[in-house]
């Protein structure tokens, strides 16, 4: 994570990537294996998952859980930091979903 001109640059530069933000939703609803978020995101290879996952880890917003067992679990969690970004996360699906709709109108 390094630090941009502008804070909104800063943002978007952590959480731009395939699907992080989409990850950062879904594990605000609760803890999740690695098998889970496959399932979760069927649009991205499982190569780019754990890349996404990797960096989500390195940038401080989740936690990568790795539990003893026979064959190994890991779960995935968000920190206390992960969550803080949870409503500006929500703010940017709802603007989405505004510019789709504003996309369907124009191409109607």
């Amino acid at each position: 994570m390094e630090k941009s001109y502008c804070p909104i640059d800063t943002f978007i530069n952590v959480v731009k990537g395939k699907r992080k933000g989409t990850i950062i939703l879904h594990l605000f609803q609760g803890d999740k294996r690695y098998s889970e978020l496959v399932k979760l995101l069927p649009d991205i290879s499982e190569r780019m998952l754990t890349k996404q996952l990797k960096e989500l880890e390195s940038d401080g917003l989740i936690n990568r859980t790795v539990f003893p067992e026979v064959p190994p679990r890991v779960e995935y969690s968000l920190t206390e930091l992960g969550k803080e970004i949870h409503p500006v996360l929500k703010g940017m699906y709802k603007g989405g979903i505004l510019f789709e709709k504003s996309i369907d109108k124009l191409h109607n």
